[in-house]
């Protein structure tokens, strides 16, 4: 038993490749939630540019609904998310 063992180290073999998977899903998958608020927040703020009410403000918040996007585009590209989120999309549609 022991000369299985010998020279492995802490996260190597079978049972240190899964929690890495599990771990990489578990940060997958926080930072899919994350990219869902930054949806929730865009379309808060593109019902605030229809808004009447919230006219005089109206360059801020196109600034701020600018500003968001760009910041999921790269919160995209930083993390890969493209194939998650296409994903995540085609269950919501089923």
């Amino acid at each position: 038993m022991r000369s299985e063992t010998k020279g492995r180290h802490r996260g190597e073999g079978e049972h240190g490749s899964r929690r890495s998977k599990g771990a990489q899903t578990f940060r997958r998958g926080r930072a899919l939630e994350f990219y869902r608020q930054l949806e929730m927040k865009r379309s808060t703020l593109k019902q605030q540019l229809e808004s009447s009410e919230l006219k005089s403000i109206h360059p801020v918040i196109a600034g701020e609904l600018k500003a968001t996007e760009a910041i999921m585009n790269d919160f995209v590209g930083l993390f890969q998310l493209n194939e998650l989120l296409e994903e995540a999309q085609a269950t919501e549609e089923e």
